[in-house]
């Protein structure tokens, strides 16, 4: 399966890949080095804990560069008056008539305890293209669903705050 990704998801990415090759790399690759020089390796809990964050990170780079290789890209423009990727939209819920905002992203940047909900989850499925004022059923499975009203969307898409998800 391929990650549906946005053109800015994807250059996200590929800064980071570049930062962990090109600044994070050597500096790990350092911090191996002295820790090794403090002799004994089979008692050395920094030579051990250096090397785990240099493959951590080297680990990093080959999840960005597969996800980037991997992607199918996919547009983030949406009319103007409908819900699409990067919006931030206010939603009541009806059962008990409480607003919560949420931002609408692809899968890797979700973050449900950060306000930032995919376009793969049940509300974020149901919210895409739909209107201010919609009266929308999210359908979570075949015996739970609920009712929730749109009643704002933020076009706005400041994404700077957003961090991709480190798997």
């Amino acid at each position: 399966m391929h990650d549906r990704l946005t053109q800015s998801d994807i250059k996200k990415m590929e800064e980071e890949a570049e930062y962990r090759k090109v600044t994070l790399r050597p500096q790990l690759l350092e911090h191996v080095k002295e820790a090794r020089a403090h002799g004994d390796l089979s008692e050395n809990f920094e030579y051990k804990a250096a090397k785990q964050e240099k493959n951590r990170n080297e680990s990093r780079i080959r999840y960005l560069e597969r996800m980037i290789k991997s992607a199918v890209v996919i547009d983030d423009s949406s009319k103007e008056d409908e819900v699409g990727i990067n919006n931030m939209v206010t939603v009541e819920f009806e059962d008990d008539h409480s607003q919560e905002k949420y931002k609408i992203v692809t899968t890797v940047r979700a973050n449900s305890l950060n306000g930032l909900i995919s376009i793969e989850s049940p509300l974020g499925k149901a919210l895409m293209h739909h209107k201010l004022g919609d009266r929308i059923l999210v359908q979570v499975d075949d015996s739970i669903s609920y009712y929730v009203i749109v009643k704002d969307i933020d076009k706005t898409t400041d994404d700077s705050q957003d961090e991709l998800n480190s798997y």
